[in-house]
């Protein structure tokens, strides 16, 4: 089982889950690229396709079931899509196809450049702060701040994340709406889960869902927002251990 974090977190943020996980699966958790071990690394969302399936065949391993949380979800659907050889299954937690409309993109994208330039203007001194913002959104309204994992973030650099926003953030990235079906297609079991009070999140999950067919199916995390892994971790490992144990063909 290969897990794959959210931007700005690292793979030490998937410790909250990691102990309720089906013990049957050894685990890869790397550092997605600007991220901790791998700040220094840049790519976009198609280049860490290719250094994933890089890092799968380095560990020995064919195949395995892929989670991703937020924008580790939109690299782990690149990699089902580059590479659905190496996909048994896929759980995306808080996860969307992209932006459709080409002016919001570019709005996202100017937030995102924006972002970037203050994170390279403040340097690693002003980490500390961007990340306490970073949580304090709206988005994570409902994260309890002793489980945000800020001592965690604080391994990534202001460099790395500025690269991570402009390669791989939702304002750059191309929208893969009309890619899902090629998922159902493959006859891929596929996992969406979102929080229970992220009604936006929920609705792309429905959406993503519907666009797959029958193989896809949504768990809805109570008393959850967007980070539902770090809101309900037994919750979410409860949802992908039952995903795992089940057929979802049959």
């Amino acid at each position: 089982m290969v897990l794959l974090h959210g931007f700005t977190q690292t793979g030490a943020s998937w410790g909250t889950i990691e102990g309720y996980l089906p013990a049957r699966f050894p685990l890869i958790i790397p550092d997605l690229p600007g991220h901790g071990a791998a700040s220094a690394i840049s790519a976009d969302l198609w280049q860490t396709s290719e250094l994933l399936a890089a890092t799968l065949a380095a560990a020995g391993t064919t195949r395995a079931t892929w989670v991703g949380y937020s924008m580790g979800g939109r690299t782990a659907l690149h990699v089902a899509l580059a590479h659905p050889d190496l996909v048994s299954k896929l759980v995306l937690l808080s996860t969307s196809a992209g932006i459709e409309d080409e002016a919001e993109r570019a709005a996202r994208r100017r937030r995102d450049y924006d972002l970037a330039d203050r994170l390279e203007r403040s340097g690693d001194e002003g980490l500390q702060r961007f990340l306490a913002e970073w949580v304090a959104q709206p988005l994570f309204a409902t994260l309890p701040p002793e489980r945000a994992g800020l001592d965690e973030r604080l391994a990534n650099t202001a460099a790395g994340l500025a690269s991570s926003l402009r390669l791989a953030g939702a304002g750059v990235q191309g929208p893969l709406w009309q890619r899902l079906p090629e998922l159902g297609t493959r006859r891929l079991p596929v996992l969406l889960i979102a929080g229970e009070l992220d009604a936006t999140y929920r609705a792309h999950a429905a959406r993503m869902a519907e666009a797959i067919g029958p193989t896809a199916s949504v768990a809805v995390i109570a008393g959850a927002g967007h980070a539902c892994h770090l809101e309900q971790p037994h919750q979410v490992a409860t949802a992908i251990s039952r995903f795992c144990d089940h057929d979802a063909l049959s």
